[in-house]
């Protein structure tokens, strides 16, 4: 299994989980959290809530939601490698995530992180 596929396996519940420590730990509200979630994915509150507590994959979770179009303006460096330039989809997806959830716990002003 390829570092790729297991993250693709990693379950979208227990990255959230790590999220929401990162943006607490940061003093960050975790209804903004929340909110940057759904501008991504264009999930509404009760599609986000199940996707927090069921075991769906990350590439489960990035096959069935609906991607907001304003995520490819999301640009920058996530574990060292430019966003804009990853060519794996499913890893750019889950790479817009990581850059989104850093910005708002690096302090970035939140209305500033909707593209």
């Amino acid at each position: 299994m390829t570092s790729n596929e297991r993250v693709y396996n990693y379950t979208f519940s227990s990255i959230y989980k790590n999220y929401v420590n990162k943006v607490e730990r940061k003093d960050k509200p975790v209804e903004q959290l929340d909110a940057l979630l759904k501008w991504l994915t264009e999930l509404n509150d009760n599609e986000l809530a199940e996707y927090k507590q069921n075991n769906a994959t990350l590439r489960e979770f990035f096959e069935a939601a609906p991607m907001n179009p304003r995520r490819k303006e999301i640009k920058g460096v996530v574990c060292g490698v430019r966003v804009e330039d990853i060519e794996d989809p499913l890893m750019q997806e889950i790479r817009y995530m990581d850059k989104i959830v850093d910005e708002l716990a690096r302090g970035k002003n939140f209305e500033n992180i909707f593209r």
